[in-house]
C-alpha cells in the first residue's frame, strides 16, 4: 500500500476539495488526483463522487476512511519511536506561543517532542504574534507561532510553514443586531471598538482595512489578550475581532452578535529564522508540528 495515496485519500476526505487538499499536502491538484485514481484502481472501489460542492465520500470511502486514518497515525508513531532510539537531539528549545493552547495544538506538539526527543527540554514564552516574530528574528526564541502572512526581511529572512487557515469575525455585544447586521467596514468604524497594540494580529489586519475606506475606528479600549477582548464585548463595551469558532460558540452561549457582512481571513504559521532552519533541534520541531496538524485535522 502506498502511503502517499492514503494521505491523499484522507486529506481530500477531510477537506472535501481537491484544491485545498493539494495545498495542505504541498502538492499540485493533478498529482493528488492521480494518487486518488491509483488508490481506487488498486482497491477496485470508488471512494469519492463529485458534486457541485466538491468531493464527497461514497459509502465505501466512508467505511475505509477511519482505517486509513489509523494506518497513518500508526505509521507516524512508528517513525517517532525509531527516531527516538537514534536521537541525539538535546538542549532547550525556546518556543513563542500565542492564543490558547487548544487552537495551536501546543499540548500535542509538546507531548510528541518529549516522546520523540527525551533529551530535549522546552521553554515557553507567551505573547502577541508580532512580539513572537520579533523575538524569533532576534534569536531570543528558536521557533514560534504567528498569525497572518509572514513578513519577510531580506536582512533576516524567516522560514515558515502554514498550519491552518481560519477566519476572524466581528463580534458585538448582545442586542446590537440592528447596529451591525448588513453593515460595511465603513459603517462599523462609527461604532466603539476594542483595539489592540501594533504587535497583535488584530491591529495588523484591521488597520489597512479601515485605512482603505478612509475611516478611523472609535477606539474605546486597548487590550492585548483575546479573553479580555471577549469579556469587554460581553460587557457591552464595543466590537472586536474574534476567531470564527469562538464567535459562533459565544453567539450561542451568550447571545453575542456576529456582523454578517464582513470577515477577515488569516492563517496560523510556525516560524524560525531561515538561517537556523536546518539546525537539528529546529528542523525536528517543524517536522513534529506539521505531523500534529496533518494527523489531527
Amino acid at each position: 500500500m502506498d502511503f502517499t495515496q492514503l494521505r491523499a485519500f484522507v486529506m481530500v476526505a477531510r477537506e472535501g476539495n481537491l484544491t485545498r487538499a493539494a495545498e495542505r499536502l504541498h502538492l499540485t491538484q493533478p498529482a493528488v488526483s492521480l494518487q486518488l485514481k491509483a488508490l481506487q484502481e488498486n482497491l477496485s472501489l470508488q471512494l469519492f463522487s463529485r458534486s457541485a460542492g466538491g468531493m464527497v465520500l461514497t459509502n465505501d470511502g466512508a467505511k475505509l476512511l477511519p482505517y486509513a486514518e489509523r494506518v497513518l497515525a500508526a505509521t507516524a508513531e512508528f517513525r517517532q519511536a525509531f527516531a527516538s532510539l537514534h536521537s541525539t537531539i538535546s538542549g532547550e528549545l525556546a518556543i513563542g506561543t500565542i492564543l490558547d493552547p487548544e487552537f495551536t495544538r501546543l499540548g500535542l506538539f509538546l507531548k510528541r517532542l518529549m516522546e520523540t526527543y527525551p533529551q530535549l527540554s522546552t521553554k515557553l514564552r507567551q505573547g502577541m504574534s508580532g512580539s513572537v516574530l520579533q523575538q524569533v528574528r532576534q534569536g531570543d526564541l528558536d521557533v514560534g507561532f504567528y498569525l497572518g502572512q509572514v513578513p519577510q526581511d531580506t536582512k533576516n529572512p524567516l522560514h515558515s510553514i502554514s498550519l491552518t487557515p481560519f477566519t476572524y469575525r466581528v463580534v458585538a455585544p448582545s442586542g446590537w443586531q440592528s447596529r451591525v447586521h448588513g453593515k460595511s467596514w465603513e459603517q462599523l468604524a462609527q461604532l466603539p471598538w476594542i483595539w489592540t497594540p501594533p504587535e497583535s494580529a488584530h491591529h495588523r489586519l484591521l488597520t489597512p482595512i479601515f485605512a482603505a475606506c478612509g475611516q478611523q475606528p472609535r477606539q474605546v479600549a486597548l487590550v492585548d489578550q483575546e479573553p479580555s477582548m471577549l469579556d469587554l464585548v460581553k460587557s457591552g463595551v464595543g466590537l472586536s475581532l474574534i476567531r470564527d469558532s469562538i464567535a459562533i460558540r459565544e453567539a450561542h452561549a451568550h447571545g453575542l452578535v456576529i456582523a454578517d457582512a464582513v470577515s477577515v481571513n488569516s492563517e496560523l504559521s510556525f516560524v524560525c529564522s531561515a538561517k537556523r532552519q536546518h539546525e537539528a533541534m529546529i528542523a525536528a520541531s517543524f517536522t513534529l508540528i506539521g505531523q500534529c496538524w496533518q494527523l489531527e485535522s
